[in-house]
């Protein structure tokens, strides 16, 4: 493991947006499951979570545009996300936090009715049949999410690979979702909308690479049911 790497881990455990409960916390009863307002951010602003957040630039381009609303970036590398949570701390960013642990056991962290909206962004699209349960907008997370989702929450995903765009599109259709979005090439076929900046003008590493490439980057927003 590189000394950068070290440095991070280290750094991140004095960070005070930076939350790295044990597998054990998490599964007897998470201390801050259903207390996240009150007891972390300290006000009653709805919470958006970014599912995992790599490096934390959409967590922290995204509570930049909303600070009326708080964001918590998840992802198990800390030493990736510790970018977005150094530079929440540095631009005085209270509306910012971020947990590490695996986004299978996100359920475990958040209360009923507890989170208002969900971004995915940029995720592994998990191509091999046998993937299939972990992609993250597979029924087992769906329902996942249902749990701690408020009635109507919103999912946005994002992507680069069109079989995830396709697939996610698919069986959203088949079981009823309402979807309230969906764009195959949000830079090329949508024009740009003053009430929805985030959508194009933050970016995220992989989003920067995917574009230089020409990869089309596509786009779906719905409900839980």
């Amino acid at each position: 493991m590189g000394k950068n790497k070290l440095a991070r881990f280290a750094e991140n455990k004095t960070l005070p947006n930076v939350i790295q409960p044990t597998r054990e916390e998490a599964l007897n009863g998470f201390a801050l499951k259903g207390k996240w307002r009150t007891d972390f951010f300290k006000n009653e602003n709805p919470i958006v979570l970014e599912l995992g957040c790599g490096k934390g630039e959409y967590t922290v381009g995204l509570a930049k545009t909303f600070t009326d609303r708080n964001f918590i970036g998840i992802d198990i590398k800390g030493a990736r996300f510790w970018f977005g949570a150094k530079e929440a701390v540095e631009n005085g960013m209270d509306n910012v936090a971020f947990l590490r642990t695996q986004i299978e056991l996100v359920d475990y962290f958040f209360g009923e009715n507890e989170v208002d909206e969900i971004w995915i962004t940029f995720p592994d699209p998990q191509i091999k049949y046998k993937r299939t349960k972990h992609r993250l907008t597979h029924p087992d997370f769906l329902n996942r999410y249902k749990k701690f989702l408020k009635p109507g929450g919103i999912v946005h995903l994002k992507t680069d690979s069109e079989f995830l765009h396709g697939y996610t599109l698919g069986y959203l259709q088949g079981a009823g979702y309402e979807i309230l979005t969906a764009h195959h090439d949000i830079y090329g076929a949508v024009e740009y909308n003053p009430d929805t900046p985030h959508l194009k003008d933050i970016r995220t590493y992989y989003e920067e690479l995917f574009s230089a490439k020409g990869k089309t980057i596509t786009y779906i927003k719905f409900k839980i049911n």
